[in-house]
């Protein structure tokens, strides 16, 4: 992995090898040029239409902060939207937040559009290529002072469930897991993966924060599978204060 012309971080491991056939044209480039842009302002124009009404344990980050340059933030899949969001305004409190984006030509679009949300990219895929992800998630956060994001249930699920990915990162590099979830007053669900879309102009929404979840390095298999356990309910819980701080709405 190495550090390329922009400064964000890169990977080299992917770039001659993908599972799709598909290659990177000069057209789909010009393509890609033109719709990141178009994206990156769709989603910001959404994201000013619903207004974050209040943020439950943010002190919380700030601890986790006060220790390592870095750490892990963990939310459900579906909560993308919003907990992202609020992870690239933290960057000028030092947190510097990442993505893994799948290494294939059709994932090139959304590196572009994270880059111009300020976000680090970490190209690989957590199905196809899940010890490489794991080493280079690893290498982002010790040397890089990369924050990179896991979704536990990731987008193919099974949903709502807490795959050990973020207990094994924290284990090797033993930096923190943030937990967070968010809820909106008013919002539309996808169909095929329940992805939160707030509805514009009449939602409101809530983050909650979770402490810092440190994974001792010694732990064994019977050790972890309850630390899952314990991590799929504190995601479940933040989502219920999230809805609280809402009213019970969301």
């Amino acid at each position: 992995m190495s550090g390329g012309d922009d400064g964000r971080l890169r990977n080299t491991l992917y770039r001659t090898a993908t599972r799709s056939s598909r290659r990177m044209t000069r057209a789909r480039r010009a393509l890609y040029a033109l719709a990141a842009p178009l994206g990156v302002a769709l989603i910001r124009a959404w994201w000013g239409t619903c207004r974050v009404v209040r943020v439950e344990g943010e002190e919380h980050l700030a601890a986790a902060l006060a220790r390592a340059p870095s750490l892990i933030p963990c939310y459900w899949h579906q909560h993308q939207l919003y907990c992202g969001k609020f992870l690239i305004e933290q960057r000028q409190r030092g947190l510097s937040p990442g993505w893994l984006i799948s290494p294939s030509v059709d994932g090139e679009l959304g590196a572009m559009m994270v880059r111009r949300f300020g976000g680090a990219v970490i190209r690989g895929s957590s199905t196809h290529t899940g010890a490489r992800a794991l080493r280079d998630y690893y290498q982002a956060l010790t040397r890089d002072g990369i924050s990179p994001v896991i979704t536990p249930d990731g987008p193919r699920g099974p949903r709502f469930t807490f795959k050990p990915g973020a207990l094994l990162l924290a284990q090797m590099s033993q930096r923190p897991i943030l937990p967070m979830a968010y809820a909106a007053s008013r919002a539309w669900l996808v169909k095929w993966d329940k992805f939160v879309i707030p509805v514009p102009f009449l939602a409101r929404i809530a983050i909650a924060i979770g402490a810092p979840r440190y994974v001792p390095r010694v732990t064994d298999a019977a050790s972890l599978g309850q630390l899952q356990e314990e991590m799929e309910r504190e995601l479940h819980r933040l989502y219920g204060t999230a809805r609280a701080a809402l009213g019970g709405r969301g």
